[in-house]
């Protein structure tokens, strides 16, 4: 495995809007440049529009930049080599209503190249891995949001990707869900996956991460080591509320 599992050097993502006066731009991120080792789990913090969706989705190729370049590892993120290595939980995932969840990640495996036997175990283990079986019968339309989320992650664990990005992966979660999936992320950071999360809930991520980026209007403002925050009076909170002012 690459000692680097993500790398944005010099980004930048502007979009343009048009409008009857003419076209509007928004930079949502500018001259961004980060890494992410293999293996670590790297937290992202910030305000609402500081940017974290758009790292999200330039890092999973849904975006591309409009300066710079994004990496993983090694390999463009449009690139078949990248896409195969990386599992995606957006934070709202949607799946049909009409369909089962097993059904819904069987048609995932199967555009992630797994059939037959492989695909019938991939399918159970996440379904188990994400404490989906006692709902394995229902429709997802009788999904509560929190039972989606586990499915979106059970999607994207599914094909046992070496990086996870995670947008929100414990929003419309109980407590006991919360500490399932805090559980199940440990574990496969354990087994040497590399995973890349963005939250709301600080302490979520002060629990998970290794390592933390603070965004601040699209750039980079900070970066904190786990050893920082816990010898920092009030923790990552307050370091994080700093940054932001």
């Amino acid at each position: 495995m690459s000692a680097r599992a993500v790398s944005f050097s010099g980004v930048e993502k502007t979009y343009r809007r048009p409008g009857l006066l003419g076209a509007s731009y928004n930079t949502a991120v500018k001259d961004l440049s980060f890494e992410i080792p293999a293996g670590e789990v790297t937290g992202l913090l910030g305000l609402n529009g500081a940017g974290k969706t758009t790292i999200m989705k330039l890092l999973t190729g849904l975006l591309f930049p409009t300066a710079g370049s994004v990496r993983v590892f090694g390999h463009s993120p449009s690139d078949a080599a990248a896409k195969s290595k990386v599992g995606f939980l957006p934070e709202l995932p949607y799946f049909p209503p009409q369909v089962k969840p097993g059904e819904a990640l069987a048609y995932f495996g199967r555009l992630s190249g797994l059939s037959g036997a492989d695909l019938a175990l991939a399918v159970r283990t996440a379904i188990e891995r994400t404490g989906l079986e006692p709902h394995a019968g229902k429709r997802v339309s009788e999904f509560s949001k929190g039972m989606l989320q586990r499915l979106g992650l059970a999607q994207a664990i599914l094909h046992k990707p070496e990086l996870l990005v995670l947008d929100e992966p414990v929003s419309g979660l109980d407590p006991l869900a919360i500490h399932d999936i805090r559980g199940l992320l440990a574990g496969l950071n354990a087994e040497g996956r590399t995973i890349f999360l963005s939250s709301h809930s600080i302490s979520e991520v002060e629990k998970l991460a290794a390592r933390v980026l603070i965004l601040v209007k699209g750039s980079l403002a900070l970066t904190v080591k786990r050893a920082q925050w816990e010898a920092a009076p009030g923790g990552l909170e307050a370091i994080f509320v700093e940054a932001v002012k």
